[in-house]
């Protein structure tokens, strides 16, 4: 079983938040298997969810995740995949 990696990105609700977020994993070669955004008045929460990651690589996108402009928090965690 592979893992997967949920990253939850909690950022202002301005229009080049989502394509920020999402060319963080374009640029890494990656394309995430879910994606889903939601905004709350001023805040955009967008979740993903990635397979075939190292935890190193998973840590090194949150942190480049974390430096976007907009971005308030970055949450990650790491779920073995439905066998």
């Amino acid at each position: 079983m592979s893992a997967i990696f949920c990253f939850s990105v909690h950022a202002q609700a301005t229009p080049s938040t989502l394509p920020r977020v999402l060319e963080v994993f374009a640029l890494s070669g990656h394309v995430p298997e879910r994606c889903h955004a939601d905004r709350a008045l001023d805040e955009l929460v967008i979740d993903l969810q990635l397979s075939g990651l190292a935890e190193r690589e998973a840590r090194r996108l949150a942190a480049r995740l974390e430096a976007i402009v907009g971005v308030e928090c970055v949450l990650w965690s790491k779920k073995r995949a439905a066998g």
